[in-house]
């Protein structure tokens, strides 16, 4: 039975502080024939659940969100939560070039029970530092109760929001709570942190720096090789928290090798191949523009999987 937003608690949306620690960024699995497969999205949260992960996001850059319709990633979102059952927190992105179809995947994200919305950057347009604070600014102004993560990824947006554009939302609006910085800039990851305070939750997306925002106070990670290893990574987390740098740093080092398989094609075609091989979903079909990994990409994948894949199979 489906659970309306009423039954829910939704402890983590009113205390959006607790969001921390490893939130995975689920594929978003499709058939074979390329419909999307909500039975198989079931299926990896309850794996990331069973793994500890620490909170579940879907839509981001890694479920492929652009190649999805407004009403699929709806039905995604309504799918997610419903699993998901309010026993972690769950961050949907809800952002995309169009501030119109922003706002009615962001609205039906909350009344599904999202407990924030992870808002990216519009992209192609490479909007001004001000037109980014009033491109956010509307979307907060529109949720008021509903926590607001900005989604940092130049990448793939060719758009960097700066720290002081950071700044400026976080202090004028209270549901502006954090942000996801998928940059190599860690440099920026500081400036960030320097310009709002401790107060504003900061989540890396790039794998090799999630370990090392957690030394400048970081929330914690929105990472894609969680999609391989979720125990790993979330255990990382808990290893750093507890005190035990050295086996948190032991952790980080021996994911390397799953890291680099993520990208020996573009985020989530590897990922993907991997989870049909190993029986998680029954297809690993990416829509165009994606294509599944070539036959030179599946021989570097193997290989890479061979150096760190017992980190696959849990701790």
């Amino acid at each position: 039975m489906t659970t309306t937003t009423e039954e829910k608690t939704l402890k983590f949306r009113t205390d959006p502080a607790t969001i921390r620690g490893s939130i995975a960024p689920v594929v978003t699995p499709f058939t074979a024939e390329g419909a999307v497969d909500h039975d198989a999205l079931r299926g990896l949260i309850r794996w990331q659940l069973e793994s500890g992960s620490h909170g579940i996001s879907l839509g981001g850059s890694t479920g492929e969100p652009s190649a999805q319709t407004a009403a699929e990633r709806i039905a995604a979102i309504r799918t997610a939560a419903d699993e998901v059952a309010d026993r972690v927190p769950f961050l949907p992105g809800t952002g995309s070039a169009k501030l119109d179809e922003t706002l009615e995947i962001t609205a039906a994200a909350r009344d599904a029970g999202a407990d924030a919305a992870l808002i990216i950057t519009p992209y192609y347009a490479r909007p001004t530092q001000d037109a980014l604070y009033a491109w956010y600014a509307a979307v907060a102004r529109e949720f008021p109760d509903l926590p607001l993560v900005i989604y940092n990824v130049p990448s793939r947006t060719a758009v960097d929001i700066a720290p002081e554009t950071v700044r400026r939302l976080f202090t004028d609006f209270d549901n502006v709570v954090g942000i996801k910085e998928t940059t190599k800039d860690f440099e920026h990851f500081s400036r960030v942190l320097h310009a709002c305070g401790p107060e504003l939750l900061v989540w890396s997306g790039i794998e090799l720096l999630c370990l090392p925002l957690l030394a400048l106070g970081g929330a914690g990670f929105v990472s894609a090789v969680a999609n391989l290893a979720p125990a790993a990574v979330a255990r990382m987390y808990e290893l750093w928290t507890s005190g035990d740098q050295a086996g948190a740093r032991d952790l980080h080092y021996r994911l390397h090798p799953l890291v680099d398989l993520l990208f020996v094609e573009t985020n989530p075609a590897p990922a993907k191949w991997v989870l049909e091989r190993q029986g998680r979903i029954p297809s690993g079909y990416v829509r165009p523009p994606l294509a599944t990994p070539s036959d030179a990409a599946v021989a570097r994948i193997r290989d890479l999987l061979d150096q760190g894949g017992d980190l696959t199979a849990g701790l």
